[in-house]
């Protein structure tokens, strides 16, 4: 008897955070593809994540819910696990930054500093440690959505950025306590087309210039990499890059 497909998602359940819209979308749509029934959430964009959940019909339920409050992400793990009984991976998608140049110390008062990581970093810890004994049962995983401005100097603030290297830190420190059970691993994507960066030609023009790939990337590509860290059974702790190989070149 040969051993399941790990890329055969049928009859596994994965909670994708912030999946309104650009790479939690993609998520969703790509694990659903694959035969998983997902939970579509959002804290503020109710119409856009209702209509997608719709849309991909028995296969997903939406849940509202902002993952900064722990209320709002046991409603949303437990929404799903009264629905189907499981819960198999976890994606932590949702995220929030502000545009501050860098050089502007000024602008980062504590307001700032205490949404973004509240959201990218606080938030997302919570969540997963409400989904461990869900996961735990499953021997299932939990994939951080970070970033490249994680890794390097870049990124659209200080505090986003921060909060990026601390979750991937976060992951390989969780990854290295909840084994065998769970594996923990991180996706750190470059620049994504998505409705958030819609607007920044330049940047994009950029990264044309200076990545082998001569692109940015899509928010269907990190779909394909955060399905590849779901299947792979010997994978935990991992921090992968997916940039177009931008971080090769300085």
């Amino acid at each position: 008897m040969s051993e399941r497909d790990p890329f055969d998602f049928s009859d596994q359940v994965v909670v994708v955070t912030g999946s309104s819209s650009g790479i939690g979308e993609a998520i969703a749509r790509a694990c659903v593809a694959r035969g998983a029934r997902v939970v579509v959430n959002s804290s503020s964009s109710v119409e856009a994540g209702t209509a997608l959940a719709e849309e991909l019909g028995d296969a997903a339920i939406y849940r509202q819910g902002d993952i900064s409050k722990e209320e709002d992400g046991r409603a949303v793990l437990e929404g799903a696990a009264a629905q189907w009984g499981r819960i198999d991976h976890l994606v932590n998608n949702a995220g929030t930054t502000a545009v501050i140049p860098h050089h502007d110390f000024d602008a980062l008062t504590e307001d700032v500093w205490r949404r973004i990581l509240d959201v990218n970093l606080l938030g997302t810890f919570f969540l997963s440690r409400l989904a461990l004994p869900y996961l735990r049962e499953t021997k299932g995983s939990i994939v951080n959505v970070t970033s490249l401005a994680g890794v390097r100097q870049v990124g659209s603030s200080i505090p986003y950025s921060v909060s990026k290297a601390a979750l991937n830190h976060l992951t390989k420190l969780m990854a290295n306590q909840v084994g065998p059970e769970v594996r923990v691993n991180a996706l750190a994507p470059g620049l994504i087309e998505t409705p958030w960066t819609a607007e920044w030609d330049e940047a994009h023009e950029q990264m044309k210039r200076a990545a082998p790939l001569q692109r940015s990337g899509t928010s269907e590509d990190m779909a394909a990499a955060c399905i590849g860290l779901m299947a792979s059974p010997y994978t935990t702790g991992a921090v992968l890059l997916s940039d177009g190989g931008v971080n090769l070149r300085g």
